[in-house]
């Protein structure tokens, strides 16, 4: 599975403002709103299935890197969305790291394997410490588009 497969490259953000958890699963849920990819009267309870994810332990993987994600009713496929925090979030990360680097999730619960694939794509390539570095270093929606579509040729991953 690529990049090109799950992320709504119209939902993109190179700059995140939020500066805490909530608010950057907010945001980022919010840029899958006004892409198209979720429906409106599905937000609140889409925004609220991740938190609930998060209570099980935090999505954030460590390295700069938090992976938010769950399974909804509402998606009639996988769903993504990429963010960048310059800044970086406090995201109880397991490594203790402010998150910089923001990959959301939604799928169907009917397609486990679609979420597994799409979860092991992202750590493969985030193994990569240039794709990596690279994507915290981008500024605009374009450059992450680009990085995901090099990522996805294989221009980066050595795993």
């Amino acid at each position: 599975m690529k990049f090109a497969d799950f992320i709504s490259t119209k939902s993109i953000k190179a700059e995140l403002k939020a500066t805490t958890k909530d608010q950057a699963i907010e945001e980022l849920v919010q840029c899958l709103l006004d892409s198209g990819e979720i429906d409106a009267d599905q937000r609140d309870d889409i925004v609220a299935a991740i938190m609930k994810r998060e209570e099980l332990g935090s999505t954030g993987i460590g390295r700069g890197v938090a992976v938010p994600h769950t399974k909804h009713p509402s998606v009639q496929k996988l769903v993504g969305t990429v963010g960048v925090s310059e800044e970086g979030v406090d995201f109880d990360s397991l490594d203790g790291e402010r998150v910089q680097l923001f990959f959301l999730l939604i799928s169907p619960p009917e397609r486990p394997g679609d979420h597994l694939r799409a979860l092991e794509n992202i750590s493969r390539q985030l193994r990569d410490e240039t794709f990596c570095r690279f994507l915290k270093q981008s500024k605009s929606a374009d450059d992450i588009s680009q990085l995901l579509q090099e990522a996805d040729d294989n221009q980066f991953a050595t795993g």
